[in-house]
């Protein structure tokens, strides 16, 4: 079924919502550990067969809905879109005459899908391979008729880091993204490729891989920033009623940077390499804009640091809050024990069973007693708050 608009992907939009989503709700969950989205063969055995012949399935098709197909056909001055579940039916539509790009992405994996797509294309057995194997780390690889390029896609659910891996596959005309599931941040591009002409739809299938990795990138931002609100949070928290539930939260911030740091530090060098290298698929013009998508990468990684450093600096103030803590109490069981000293000491002479003590007998003792006992207490007051020890200096 042809239609001349698509209807964005709610996936995106969820992703969108839940990068803004109230700091509290982001730091409700001191346990929560970064996740991510369920995946299937994710790792090969020891000795398993290299490509994606291995792979069980590969001549079963996926089940109605299993996988969800969208193919985008644009030029300067035309643009169709239209989707399935039916890979054959991908397979058997053409390219609308009058437009230049397709651009097919897939979400959801599936051995015969992505074996199907593989002979449609051309595609190098291993990188078919490594779209199922989805541990990959971010690489680009450059067969003789495409580059593949994998990079992993970040997103807040829920207050949780989600992430996934995307495998790309850039032809002369062609552009096919793999997705593990549905929901992603490219809903812009989609309502630009919808514009009359928008730059996107004159320039090429390379600006529109750089549009891709530009959006996974820029999408760091507002995770990062609601991480940055976190810390601030967590740094009040910390000043005002330290608690050990906070250093856990502090933790969980420290491994989920960690994440970041691991998706998007390789990321940097596939982007670079893209704009760097003498890539043929890749033209002049858009390697300017490569470069700036380097610039982004490299400053998402710059307030990573800063944010990694901020967080062990929290978990050090953390710390020494909890010390300070422990002083002060220490500091008022010895003063109260001071007090009690010397109280003791008096307690304890007038308290021994000897037989010949005068004092005992005095008709004014007891008073006296404790006359010694407030003089003491007070005596011990006064050289207190002289000293600074109680109240303020």
């Amino acid at each position: 079924m042809q239609n001349d608009k698509p209807e964005p992907a709610e996936g995106g939009r969820r992703a969108s919502e839940h990068a803004k989503r109230p700091l509290k709700k982001l730091v409700g969950s001191a346990h929560a550990p970064a996740s991510h989205r369920k995946r299937k063969a994710t790792s090969a055995a020891p000795g398993t067969r290299p490509g994606i012949e291995s792979f069980e399935g590969i001549n079963q098709p996926p089940g109605s809905g299993a996988v969800r197909l969208q193919w985008y056909d644009y030029d300067a001055g035309k643009f169709s879109f239209a989707e399935s579940d039916e890979v054959e039916k991908l397979c058997a539509s053409p390219r609308p005459e009058g437009t230049a790009v397709r651009w097919i992405n897939i979400d959801g994996l599936h051995p015969y899908v992505v074996n199907r797509l593989r002979q449609a294309y051309d595609i190098h057995t291993l990188a078919a391979e490594d779209v199922l194997r989805t541990s990959q780390r971010p690489k680009m690889e450059e067969f003789e008729h495409h580059l593949f390029i994998v990079v992993r896609m970040l997103t807040l659910q829920e207050g949780e880091l989600q992430q996934e891996q995307v495998s790309i596959f850039l032809f002369k005309d062609t552009l096919i993204t793999f997705q593990e599931a549905k929901g992603d941040v490219w809903d812009p591009i989609r309502q630009r490729l919808e514009k009359n002409g928008s730059r996107l739809r004159g320039m090429g299938v390379a600006y529109l891989l750089y549009a891709l990795l530009d959006a996974v990138v820029d999408h760091s931002f507002p995770i990062l920033e609601a991480y940055g609100e976190m810390l601030e949070e967590l740094e009040m928290a910390v000043i005002d009623n330290p608690k050990p539930d906070i250093q856990r939260r502090i933790h969980r911030i420290k491994r989920e940077l960690l994440v970041l740091r691991r998706v998007l530090w390789p990321l940097r060098d596939v982007v670079n390499t893209l704009h760097r290298d003498d890539t043929h698929e890749i033209p002049e013009q858009v390697k300017a804009f490569m470069r700036d998508v380097y610039d982004h990468s490299v400053q998402v990684m710059e307030i990573i640091e800063s944010y990694r450093d901020q967080a062990v600096g929290l978990n050090d103030l953390y710390m020494s809050a909890m010390s300070n803590r422990m002083n002060e109490i220490m500091k008022v069981l010895t003063i109260m024990a001071t007090f009690f000293i010397p109280l003791t000491f008096v307690a304890g002479v007038y308290g021994m069973n000897f037989e010949h003590m005068p004092e005992l007998t005095w008709k004014y003792s007891y008073g006296l007693f404790w006359l010694v006992c407030v003089g003491i207490c007070g005596g011990l007051l006064y050289f207190f708050r002289k000293r600074g020890w109680i109240g303020n200096k």
